[in-house]
């Protein structure tokens, strides 16, 4: 069974390239072109961050703010901080001595396009961007907020999330895992800056925990649905839609390699479900992207 072949409705597509638009400005301004002599670090940088990307992450950012009426600065510079996490990840993810990878988004992985030196310095440095700019007066002026964040996000990428993740992950290539193991290495790996994403405009909104709860549960079950689709393309996907070949997973410990596509498939569409539920607490009319959200995860084919 292919996957679906439904797209985004136009309001959410919509939405969707606002928001890649103007997180890209955001990083343009915050990741300046420069003709010095560490101009490679700059331009690494860009190429990684700038590369392509369909901006899912910042886009929860900016929708989870919106709930709350949230600045929409102050959350686009989250949700660039956000990207720019999510792009380190990727670019120590390709490196020889992780995945190997030799194309990203369609393009030449950055160690391919640069060197590896310079990717893992251009990795280091995005990944420490994202907490300039989250530690930022310039992202609010609450100091307990712009420790919130901080906290949160080195939360959900340091040793209890993406690189424990990353670690399981590995691990994984040579061990076999049940589906509970796999489910919490996803989680770990990527759903923990998904659900930063996700509660960040909640944290910048100081809302009430049973809003930031609600939230995170959304974002659990729906980084676990992504990262099922993504095991399913990896799986049956077209390489071309892609930007990347086929089957780079198949050594590895995942929901198909464990499940089969049929039951991945039908696990997805599960916890898709259970995402949108934990939306109920909020007006309608202002989750209603993130619905819509879920449903395009569960549908994409890139």
């Amino acid at each position: 069974m292919a996957p679906s072949q439904r797209e985004a409705s136009p309001k959410l597509k919509a939405a969707m390239e606002e928001c890649k638009d103007k997180i890209n400005t955001t990083i343009e301004n915050l990741i300046p072109e420069t003709d010095m002599t560490e101009s490679p670090l700059f331009e690494a940088m860009r190429y990684s961050v700038l590369n392509g990307g369909k901006r899912l992450r910042a886009f929860m950012v900016i929708e989870g703010a919106k709930i709350f009426g949230v600045n929409p600065s102050r959350a686009r510079r989250v949700a660039a901080a956000v990207e720019c996490m999510h792009s380190y990840s990727l670019v120590h993810d390709d490196l020889p001595i992780m995945d190997n990878a030799d194309m990203r988004r369609g393009k030449p992985a950055l160690h391919k396009a640069f060197d590896e030196q310079t990717a893992l310095l251009a990795g280091d440095a995005l990944q420490a961007l994202a907490f300039e700019i989250v530690s930022s007066d310039e992202t609010h002026e609450d100091p307990r907020v712009r420790a919130e964040l901080a906290l949160q996000l080195a939360s959900a990428v340091g040793m209890n999330g993406m690189c424990c993740g990353q670690m399981l992950d590995l691990i994984g290539e040579t061990e076999k895992f049940d589906v509970g193991t796999i489910s919490r290495l996803q989680r770990l790996k990527t759903g923990k800056l998904i659900s930063f994403a996700c509660e960040a405009g909640a944290i910048l909104g100081k809302t009430n925990p049973a809003h930031r709860q609600a939230l995170r549960n959304y974002a659990h079950n729906l980084g676990l649905a992504f990262q099922v689709t993504d095991d399913i393309l990896d799986f049956e996907g077209d390489e071309e839609e892609m930007g990347k070949p086929k089957g780079q997973d198949a050594k590895k410990a995942t929901f198909v390699t464990t499940m089969g596509s049929d039951q991945a498939r039908q696990r997805a569409e599960m916890l898709v479900g259970q995402a949108k539920m934990h939306l109920h607490v909020f007006d309608e009319h202002r989750v209603s992207l993130l619905k819509e959200l879920a449903d395009y995860v569960l549908e994409r084919r890139q």
